[in-house]
C-alpha cells in the first residue's frame, strides 16, 4: 500500500464496538470485494471492500473476516482467512500478505489459509444460533451487480436452518461517528488535496484543457501518497458548470469563463471531497463575484448549523432559508417567487438542486442515518452551489467538516484558499 501502517488499536476497537451490539451466540462474516472484469484479459484496480477494512484493516482480495465472539473455541472468535501465497504467484503479482503481517495489521492472531475456511465454517454453523451477513442499505445504493459477499450470502442460505441479521444497521451507526485516528486519515487526505488545489491554482490560465487540470491534481495526489481521485473527478469550465455530475473533462477553458473543480484525494482508503471554483484568466468579474460570495455566505452560515441534536432534514430547511436570502440578494429570486413557492417546491431549487451535505469517510458518502440526530465526530461536506442556466455558469464551492460537542465545527479544509482575494492572488 502506498499509505503509511495504521495502529491497529483502530481496528480492535472497531470490532470491539460492533461485536458488543451482537445479539449472544452470533458469527459476522465479511468479505473482501471482487476483482471486476472489464474484457478480456483486464480488469479494475482492487478496491478492499470498507467494511472489512474498518474491521480488521487488511487490504487484500479473496481475504475473509470472521467475528464469533462468543465462540467456546478461542481460535474461532476472530479469524482471517488469506488467500495462500506460492512462488507462481509472487512472480506473477508480488508477495501476498503472510500470517504475521497479518495479525500486525489487524490485531488479529488467528489467521488461517483460504483452504481452511470450508471446515472451519461448518464447525462454526453447528455451533452459533444467529449468522450475521454483509448487503449494502446505503440510501444511495443503486448499482445492481452480483458481488462476492452475494455469492457467499447464497452459499449460507443453502446450509438451511440459519438465523440471519444484518450487519449493516450496525455499521450504518458506527461508521459515521470517526474515532480520532480516522479523523487525522481524513486530515491527511485533505492536506493532499490542498497540494494539488493550490497546483492548479497556478497552472489554469486561458487555452488549457479541462483533463490537462485534472492531471495535474493527479500528478500531485500520487506524489504525496494517494493511490487516486476518491471519486471520478468533475472539472467543468464555462456552461459544464453546470451540469451537477459533468465528468467528461474534454473543453477547452476560455478566457472569461470560470472552472468549477469537484475533486478529492483518498488516503489510506479514506476520502476527502472539496470544490472549488476559479476564474480561468485569474480575475471573476463582477457578476461572477456577486455569485461567488453568495455561495461563499451560504456555505458559511449552513457549517455553522452543524451541530450535534440536530436533525438532517431540519438541517436542509435551515440552509434553504439562507439560500433564499442570498438568491434575493443577486436578484435571481424575486418577492413574487418566494410567495408563490410550496414546501414541496421552493423557489431556491431552481438554482440550488441538491443538498448541502453529505456524511464523508471511508466511502465519500459515507455510511450515515439520516433519522438519527448529528453528533460529535460525525464528518460531512457543506456544499452549496448556484447554477444560471441562461447565464452559462454555475458556483459551487465545498469544504469537509468535523461536529464537536459545543461551538462550530472543525472545518478539515480551512487552510485550502476559497476567498475571492486570495485566489486571485495566487492565480496572478
Amino acid at each position: 500500500m502506498k499509505y503509511d501502517p495504521i495502529t491497529n488499536s483502530l481496528f480492535i476497537k472497531n470490532r470491539q464496538n460492533f461485536t458488543n451490539k451482537l445479539d449472544k451466540n452470533s458469527v459476522a462474516f465479511f468479505n473482501s470485494n471482487d476483482i471486476y472484469p472489464i474484457s478480456a484479459d483486464s480488469v479494475l484496480p482492487f478496491e478492499q471492500h470498507r467494511d472489512i477494512f474498518y474491521l480488521c484493516g487488511i487490504d487484500q482480495e479473496e481475504s475473509i473476516l470472521v467475528l464469533f465472539p462468543d465462540s467456546i473455541n478461542p481460535d474461532y472468535r476472530e479469524i482471517i482467512f488469506l488467500k495462500e501465497t506460492n512462488e507462481h504467484i509472487i512472480h506473477w503479482e508480488g508477495e501476498k500478505l503472510t500470517k504475521n503481517e497479518a495479525t500486525k495489521i489487524s490485531g488479529i492472531k488467528s489467521i488461517h489459509w483460504l483452504g481452511e475456511f470450508e471446515k472451519i465454517l461448518n464447525d462454526i454453523l453447528k455451533e452459533v444460533e444467529h449468522v450475521y451477513i454483509n448487503t449494502n442499505e446505503h440510501y444511495r445504493q443503486k448499482v445492481e451487480t452480483q458481488t462476492r459477499e452475494d455469492r457467499f450470502v447464497e452459499k449460507l442460505k443453502k446450509f438451511g436452518g440459519l438465523n440471519f441479521k444484518k450487519s449493516n444497521p450496525i455499521l450504518q451507526y458506527q461508521r459515521s461517528v470517526k474515532d480520532e485516528i480516522e479523523l487525522a486519515l481524513i486530515k491527511q487526505a485533505c492536506e493532499i488535496t490542498k497540494k494539488g488545489f493550490e497546483r492548479v491554482l497556478r497552472f489554469v490560465k486561458p487555452g488549457v484543457w479541462e483533463y490537462e487540470i485534472e492531471a495535474e491534481f493527479s500528478h500531485e495526489f500520487l506524489k504525496n501518497r494517494s493511490k487516486r481521485f476518491a471519486y471520478t473527478p468533475i472539472i467543468a469550465s464555462g456552461k459544464n458548470s453546470n451540469y451537477l455530475h459533468y465528468i467528461m473533462n474534454n473543453k477547452q477553458c476560455q478566457s472569461g469563463e470560470i472552472v468549477l473543480m469537484d475533486v478529492g484525494a483518498e488516503y489510506a482508503n479514506y476520502s476527502s471531497d472539496m470544490t472549488r471554483t476559479i476564474p480561468v484568466n485569474g480575475k471573476f468579474s463582477n457578476r461572477q463575484k456577486a455569485v461567488y460570495n453568495a455561495v461563499l455566505n451560504v456555505k458559511n452560515e449552513a457549517t455553522k448549523l452543524l451541530r450535534p441534536g440536530i436533525l438532517w432534514k431540519d438541517y436542509h430547511v435551515e440552509v434553504g432559508k439562507i439560500m433564499t436570502s442570498e438568491l434575493l440578494k443577486i436578484k435571481l429570486l424575486s418577492k413574487s417567487d418566494i410567495q408563490n413557492q410550496t414546501s414541496k417546491n421552493p423557489a431556491y431549487k431552481k438554482y440550488f438542486s441538491h443538498g448541502t451535505s453529505h456524511h464523508l469517510g471511508l466511502d465519500t458518502h459515507d455510511y450515515c442515518d439520516l433519522k438519527i440526530p448529528f453528533e460529535k465526530n460525525n464528518v460531512l461536506t457543506v456544499e452549496p452551489g448556484i447554477y444560471i442556466m441562461d447565464e452559462g455558469f454555475g458556483i459551487r464551492l465545498e469544504d469537509d467538516v468535523v461536529i464537536n460537542n459545543s461551538g462550530d465545527p472543525t472545518n478539515l479544509m480551512g487552510d485550502i484558499p476559497i476567498e475571492i482575494d486570495e485566489i486571485e492572488s495566487i492565480m496572478n
